[in-house]
């Protein structure tokens, strides 16, 4: 369960009563859209069904029976939330505003590049800067994921940026390549590794190119800085190594 700091009220007034529960923003959203798949109880702040939650209210059971065929909570509190509205305060849509205008700068920070700048990351601190001379606001109730394209929609015209991914080969020596490839292997995908006859090992990863100076950082916190690493632009060049 969450916490009911975290919660807003999902409302559904029905045969003259009322009828509210406690839920998480994002996971309200997500059942309204039917994109939800996780487990209930692990986003509703009680497994209860209100007539008003700020006092603790309870509705009649006859009420519960009558509207949803039942007084199950975990089977009614879907049901008010796709059927409902979802209320949430001033300060609870700035919370949520300002979380997913974070989320939004990380995942673009992760994904984007200027093209400008032989494909160098942003900074987090020029994406922030960029939306908000875009004039970008950030909406506390869509998902980020829905956002990024409209998001990269207003930067385009503020600042040069694309989402691409990187592939990179690595070569860590003898002394350094069972430990560091475990590391390495795990920072995306891995689309090729071969151990050489002198111990070293080569892997070949694809991750998104926002994260070059992360990956860079962590070769060279493996290897202490004896990694060789290379830009691959092609699949061909991928096979010929």
């Amino acid at each position: 369960m969450i916490s009911l700091d975290e919660a807003v009220t999902a409302r559904l007034e029905s045969h003259g009563e009322r009828f509210e529960v406690l839920v998480d923003p994002d996971a309200a959203l997500a059942i309204k859209r039917g994109e939800f798949d996780g487990e209930l109880e692990d986003v509703i702040a009680a497994e209860d069904v209100f007539e008003n939650a700020s006092r603790g209210d309870r509705p009649p059971e006859n009420a519960l029976e009558e509207v949803f065929g039942t007084t199950d909570p975990l089977e009614i509190i879907p049901e008010v939330i796709e059927r409902g509205e979802i209320q949430i305060t001033a300060e609870q849509r700035k919370e949520m505003q300002e979380q997913k205008h974070k989320q939004l700068i990380q995942r673009i920070t992760r994904n984007a590049v200027n093209p400008q700048m032989d494909d160098a990351p942003h900074p987090p601190e020029r994406i922030e800067s960029a939306l908000e001379e875009a004039g970008f606001r950030v909406d506390p109730m869509e998902p980020v994921e829905n956002q990024v394209d409209e998001a990269l929609e207003a930067l385009r015209p503020v600042i040069p940026i694309r989402f691409d991914e990187v592939t990179i080969a690595v070569q860590l020596p003898p002394d350094y390549a069972g430990s560091g490839q475990s590391k390495i292997r795990e920072f995306g995908d891995l689309e090729r590794e071969e151990w050489q006859n002198d111990g070293s090992w080569v892997g070949v990863i694809q991750f998104p190119a926002g994260l070059q100076n992360d990956f860079y950082d962590l070769v060279n916190e493996v290897s202490s800085g004896t990694a060789e690493t290379r830009m691959i632009q092609d699949e061909d060049e991928i096979n010929r190594r």
